[in-house]
């Protein structure tokens, strides 16, 4: 059984389709992310699976249950679901402890209506220690870091042991420094709460290092569905080849072992029919060497730490996209030959 699942979704606002008529399922303990640019959709979906929003069609179910469709609507509250926002949303008079309890208190989810408060106490310690700040449990939040507010923020989705978390751009606040090592506590925590986990994002690189799945937006429609590797490498429309990082986009000549193009011969990493096809690749799938009869030339590099972006001028007029580790580390109007290196490439449908 899913943890969500998303049949003909749907929500417009007056003539803009927010989403369009989506199909999605998300499967218990899976970190699934929803990527896309400002004003896609993203938000509004994570809004209709929380109940914030009624879907004009189609349906939504939460842990196999109805929460919305037909004459079907169950309030938020009633869902079953853990919600971290992108400011946190903590009470600033509250303690840690406090603002962990206070969503027990509510009786959403699993919990009871009441509890006595040594099993409240009991509960908000459990959760805590999983976060990792059960030693800051009468710290107040502006006593805590950007990062620490944002764990107790996940303290208090998870402790009513949510069938789902919906992450709200959950690491936007942060400076950049924060946000890789933030990324993998929060990956950690809730791979071992065992909770399915949404979350939305305009960060390329905080969607392929965190889920296990994404699904890509675009104008209110989810493009395509996969795993990271399969978005990156294997992207099914130019838009989403652009979109989530660097990429060449090359014409060639297809037959049934690959695809021969301007720069050389690469393996295709699915079939495509004899002809012409236009097929994305990585920089990173190219190698170059200096080579005063090469076939390029660099035009202008980008150094970046561990590795270097090269943009080299090709000898048929246009423009290569080359990444290297940063040990090599060429001028700019070196001449270079530019060939094909690891990995096969994929065909796009246009």
């Amino acid at each position: 059984m899913s943890a969500i699942e998303l049949a003909g979704a749907e929500k417009s606002f007056g003539a803009v389709h927010a989403v369009r008529p989506t199909d999605l399922s998300v499967e218990r303990g899976e970190l699934f992310a929803i990527l896309g640019p400002s004003g896609c959709g993203k938000t509004t979906m994570l809004r209709l699976i929380a109940g914030f929003e009624v879907p004009d069609g189609g349906t939504i179910r939460v842990g196999g249950a109805d929460m919305a469709g037909g004459s079907c609507w169950v309030p938020p509250e009633r869902r079953r679901i853990g919600m971290v926002f992108q400011d946190y949303a903590l009470f600033p008079h509250l303690s840690v402890a406090d603002n962990v309890r206070f969503g027990l208190r509510e009786g959403r989810l699993r919990m009871p209506w009441r509890r006595r408060s040594t099993e409240l106490t009991g509960a908000a310690r459990s959760v805590l220690e999983l976060v990792g700040l059960h030693h800051k449990a009468e710290r107040f939040p502006h006593e805590l870091s950007g990062g620490e507010r944002q764990r107790v923020a996940l303290a208090r989705a998870l402790a009513p042991e949510p069938e789902v978390v919906l992450l709200d751009e959950p690491f936007s606040s942060l400076d950049a420094s924060l946000r890789a090592g933030l990324r993998r506590e929060v990956e950690l925590i809730l791979r071992e709460a065992e909770t399915a986990a949404i979350f939305v994002t305009h960060d390329q690189e905080e969607a392929l290092s965190l889920a296990d799945r994404i699904a890509v937006m675009h104008e209110g429609s989810v493009v395509q569905v996969g795993t990271p590797q399969e978005i990156y490498y294997r992207p099914r429309d130019r838009w989403t080849a652009q979109f989530v990082g660097e990429v060449n986009l090359v014409q060639g000549v297809a037959d049934p072992v690959g695809i021969a193009t301007e720069i050389g011969f690469f393996d295709l990493a699915e079939p495509a029919g004899p002809g012409v096809v236009r097929v994305a690749i990585r920089p990173e799938q190219l190698e170059l060497r200096p080579d005063e009869a090469g076939n390029a030339t660099i035009d202008d590099r980008e150094f970046r730490g561990h590795d270097v972006l090269y943009r080299l001028r090709h000898e048929t007029g246009g423009v290569v996209l080359v990444q290297r580790p940063s040990v090599e580390l060429y001028p700019v109007g070196t001449r270079v030959r530019v060939r094909p290196g690891r990995g096969a490439v994929a065909p796009l449908r246009d």
